[in-house]
């Protein structure tokens, strides 16, 4: 039974953690007495509980996020009631800034705040050793990157077989975007290249093929970049897929260059546009040249390969609705697989916060801690934000809608989505658990009544989608005759 347990709540099975890990991989002596458990948010916290005690440990240390703080809140609640002797130990974003009032810091014993890969071990050591360092929070110094083992011979063959690889080139980002918990550090610091791949093709070896990495930006360093991205080229096979978030107006030839070598579906790119607004991209600190942003998305989708997610933020300090249109619209224009429609969160410690009397901001007081209104958007207009962000996920994310989208979104995509979207709530009083063949009907009663489409010309577009989605249903609006044709098609 190991003395110490890293236990944490992911957001899904396929997510490995990358935390967890770096933190086993520096324990030092106490590897050998150090167990690792995951979770899922979805787990019951009494459950997750009992698991954990079936180890018997001495030390608990729980990984805490935003996704999982409620959660982790429950088992840590928990932990206290029914083993009050062990020693829970807190780290993670969530508790490394304004630990105050947070009821799981009352509860835990120390939290740790800052990188804990080496700090987390050292508490350990005392612990066991009987010495209970006074203080509660602990703030943990930055290390040299080279003074951290590397945690990737930690995932298993399990992870590698069934899950997205996590890994990190670098930590830390340059940029000052108040809205990221990144703006805090001082700059970003590369991990020894040589090394870092050399622990990449461990994994490769061991069979690993899906990696994300999770560097705040990949092209800071173009010439790194390229190196990482020539490794990869030089091993491609039908499997290999990778993610990178970059960003747009630092796209050097010779990365261009690499990038459109990448075959279709090797390749994702998440940029984060978040605002075309250039006063509030200086409100915020944030610098971003919009025409090389603009102009390198086209080249992205002319091209590449690479699927594209663009990130937008709703709800930005000094933006209205109308200037958030404006800039979906934009975006909409240059055609990204994907366009994320984020609702501004205020993230523990984010230097956004100074702006919460100048500008209004109300946010909630409940993780993810989205902006409710501000000075220049309503609560009942941000709900509606919040609604629109979430038919767009299912129905301009999804990959479902190839022909109906264009006769959906016209000449204003941004108006006419928010109108299909107030349509489709005031319909369902849903905006989860809807299933894709009720989407389609939906859509097609949606489009002729809310936005004047043609029936016949919403009918055909849909048809076609649906017929290439794979779906098994059998609408309604799709003649039997054509359902049954097409499906003895694709048989024979």
């Amino acid at each position: 039974m190991p003395a110490i347990l890293l236990a944490t709540l992911n957001a899904r099975y396929s997510h490995a953690s990358l935390g967890l890990r770096c933190l086993f991989a520096n324990m030092g002596t106490l590897q050998p007495e150090t167990g690792l458990e995951e979770f899922v948010i979805s787990h019951r916290p009494p459950d997750i509980v009992e698991r954990l005690l079936a180890h018997r440990p001495r030390i608990i240390g729980l990984g805490v996020y935003i996704w999982n703080a409620e959660e982790t809140a429950k088992v840590v609640a928990l932990l206290k009631q029914v083993a009050p002797e062990i020693v829970v130990v807190l780290g993670g974003p969530e508790v490394s800034h304004e630990t105050e009032g947070q009821s799981m810091v009352q509860l835990a014993d120390h939290v740790i705040t800052g990188p804990a890969d080496i700090a987390f071990g050292r508490l350990c050591r005392r612990l066991l050793e009987g010495e209970r360092p006074p203080q509660k929070i602990i703030a943990a110094e930055p290390v040299p990157l080279a003074e951290i083992t590397l945690p990737y011979r930690f995932y298993s063959d399990e992870d590698i077989a069934h899950r997205l690889i996590y890994v990190e080139a670098s930590r830390g980002c340059p940029f000052k975007c108040e809205f990221c918990l990144s703006s805090l550090d001082k700059t970003a610091q590369p991990f020894d290249l040589d090394r870092f791949l050399g622990e990449m093709q461990g994994l490769y070896d061991r069979g690993a093929r899906q990696f994300k990495f999770v560097d705040r930006t990949f092209n800071l360093n173009p010439k790194t970049s390229l190196r990482i991205l020539e490794f990869f080229l030089e091993r491609l096979d039908d499997r290999l897929f990778l993610h990178f978030e970059v960003i747009p107006d630092h796209l050097p030839d010779r990365l261009r260059e690499a990038l459109a070598r990448f075959p279709e579906g090797s390749l994702q790119l998440e940029i984060g546009v978040q605002s075309f607004n250039p006063a509030v991209q200086a409100l915020i600190s944030r610098k971003q040249d919009n025409r090389k942003t603009e102009e390198s998305l086209a080249w992205l989708r002319a091209a590449t390969h690479a699927h594209i997610h663009a990130d937008l933020i709703a709800g930005l300090p000094g933006e209205d609705l109308e200037s958030f249109a404006r800039g979906f619209n934009r975006l909409v224009a240059l055609n990204p697989h994907e366009i994320q429609v984020g609702i501004l969160k205020r993230l523990r410690g984010t230097p956004i916060a100074r702006h919460t009397e100048a500008r209004g901001m109300r946010y909630s007081p409940y993780p993810p801690y989205n902006v409710l209104s501000t000075a220049l958007i309503d609560f009942p207009t941000m709900q509606r934000l919040g609604r629109f962000a979430r038919y767009w996920d299912l129905i301009g994310n999804s990959g479902r809608f190839r022909h109906s989208l264009p006769v959906l979104l016209g000449n204003d995509p941004f108006e006419r989505f928010l109108q299909l979207s107030d349509w489709l709530f005031e319909t369902t009083g849903q905006t989860h658990r809807i299933a894709a063949d009720r989407l389609f009907e939906l859509l097609h009663r949606g489009l002729p009544a809310c936005l004047g489409v043609e029936e016949g010309v919403a009918a055909e577009a849909l048809t076609r989608d649906y017929l290439e989605s794979g779906l098994r249903g059998a609408p309604g609006f799709i003649p039997a005759d054509r359902l049954k044709g097409y499906r003895q098609a694709q048989r024979g």
